[in-house]
């Protein structure tokens, strides 16, 4: 009998390294077939797959302003709301808080302009936006229809409103696999105050299997936990280290052969030990120059964090990460009351990192091939919520019609798409639901809903998951 198990070997090991760093890997030497519906037995790699289609895109970034930014101060304007500001709303209105609701009209304090050639209007609270706005498509029929952060958020993030669906990420990396042999194919960014709602379910792999769940990076350092081995144990002695468990994960899979993915995660600590010198040198923001810094925000303090993430971003979808999704903090645009201070700040600490990250994509080449995604899982109500002074106003939850906007990838540039009604409360024209933005997104990356399919059981799942969802052909180039 052996003396040393596998699992006490490994849990022991002064070696181990965090599972972040490990649930994506897997074996890579072959490129696969694309994704069809399942006849035999599943075999899981994160080699890079042939897309069903001709792609327009083959990553994605995802700004993800988790708790609803205000459409209606942000980016649709509604003349109605400013002519009416303090009267009775004229019609019914959908409240989640019944408690904090009041029929108030709330107009927005702040001015809209129209920028670029264009003429797209823009709130003055997204300035940097302003100078981007010719290449970018704002959607303002966006509809979800469950008012909780938690159901719409999942409808948003996994194509449902229940929990424990994949992520948005995990379908696209199940599709397409990684162009990288040394990085994660799924990476989930978080704000340093904090996980959104839902924490870990945002980038969960539900039931797809785990090398599919997103990748963490923390937003302070160090920013992958446990990458590197003690200084004393590199080199040598973590070759002969893997070189043993090498050794036992094959004899393991001789005894267990009927485990399908065991065989594929063999060489995960060959492929750990590759991301122990690409993962620091992807992360090392001082190789970039001054002037990059600058365009970010990194030179600001109100900037610096948010700007240290667009830019990791950059570098990591230069480097063939799939998905990448940056989170702001839990409810951080979730304005119920002291909107006239809290939306200004949201926007001060994300709108110029997300500019700076639109031109420097733009400028390298990459965002003709990249996908870039602003919004929420929600928008906010025509009127005033915590009706208490001016200075507490706040906007209570509107997921009938909301705002987002899209760019590169195949995406129109310089558009604005669908239109709510005179209050900003119900998207009325080209409506675009959750399944219908998943359909969009599947369309340019060249990935065919009848084929991106996962056998679960007697249950063939999909993202769309048997809803109705329209390619939104008019947002595209």
């Amino acid at each position: 009998m052996r003396c040393l198990t596998r699992r006490h070997f490994l849990q022991t090991s002064a070696f181990s390294l965090s599972p972040l760093a490990l649930s994506w890997l897997e074996q890579r030497q072959v490129r696969a077939e694309p994704v069809k519906p399942l006849l035999e037995r599943q075999t899981h790699t994160l080699s890079a797959k042939s897309p069903a289609k001709p792609p327009s895109a083959t990553a994605m970034i995802s700004l993800f302003m988790q708790g609803g930014p205000s459409q209606v101060d942000l980016l649709d304007p509604k003349p109605a709301l400013t002519r009416l500001d303090g009267q009775d709303f004229p019609g019914k209105i959908k409240y989640d808080d019944v408690g904090g609701a009041s029929k108030k009209i709330l107009g927005s304090p702040w001015k809209f302009r129209k920028h670029g050639q264009a003429g797209t209007p823009v709130s003055e609270l997204l300035p940097h936006l302003a100078q981007v706005v010719d290449d970018i498509t704002v959607i303002r029929s966006m509809h979800t229809g469950v008012n909780n952060h938690g159901q719409s958020i999942h409808a948003m993030n996994s194509g449902r409103t229940q929990r424990g669906r994949p992520a948005l990420g995990s379908w696209i990396t199940y599709g397409l696999g990684s162009e990288s042999d040394e990085l994660p194919a799924y990476v989930a960014m978080t704000d340093p105050k904090g996980l959104p709602v839902e924490g870990v379910l945002n980038w969960s792999n539900g039931w797809l299997p785990s090398l599919y769940q997103g990748t963490v990076i923390r937003p302070r350092e160090p920013r992958i936990l446990n990458l590197e081995a003690p200084t004393h144990l590199r080199g040598t002695a973590q070759r002969n280290y893997l070189d043993f468990l090498q050794s036992l994960n094959r004899e393991h899979a001789e005894i267990h052969p009927d485990r399908a993915e065991f065989d594929a995660r063999i060489t995960n600590y060959e492929l750990a030990a590759r991301m122990q010198t690409a993962a620091a040198e992807a992360l090392d923001l001082s190789r970039e120059t001054a002037a990059t810094h600058r365009l970010y925000g990194i030179d600001q303090k109100e900037t610096e964090e948010y700007g240290k993430r667009c830019l990791i971003a950059r570098r990591l979808v230069e480097r063939g990460v799939r998905f990448i999704q940056l989170f702001t903090k839990n409810q951080y645009w979730d304005h119920h009351s002291g909107i006239l201070n809290s939306l200004p700040a949201s926007c001060r600490k994300t709108d110029k990192p997300i500019a700076g990250l639109m031109i420097d994509l733009k400028q390298r080449g990459l965002l003709s091939s990249t996908i870039v995604h602003w919004g929420g899982e929600m928008g906010r109500l025509p009127v005033i919520q915590n009706d208490a002074g001016r200075d507490k106003v706040g906007r209570d939850h509107n997921t009938y019609g909301f705002s987002m906007w899209v760019a590169g990838g195949g995406f129109k540039a310089g558009h604005v798409h669908g239109a709510t009604d005179e209050f900003g409360h119900h998207a009325v024209d080209e409506i675009v639901n959750h399944y219908d933005y998943h359909a969009t997104l599947m369309k340019l990356l060249g990935l065919a809903p009848e084929q991106l399919t996962y056998q679960r059981s007697r249950r063939e799942e999909s993202l769309l998951d048997g809803q109705p969802g329209q390619v939104i052909s008019k947002i595209l180039a």
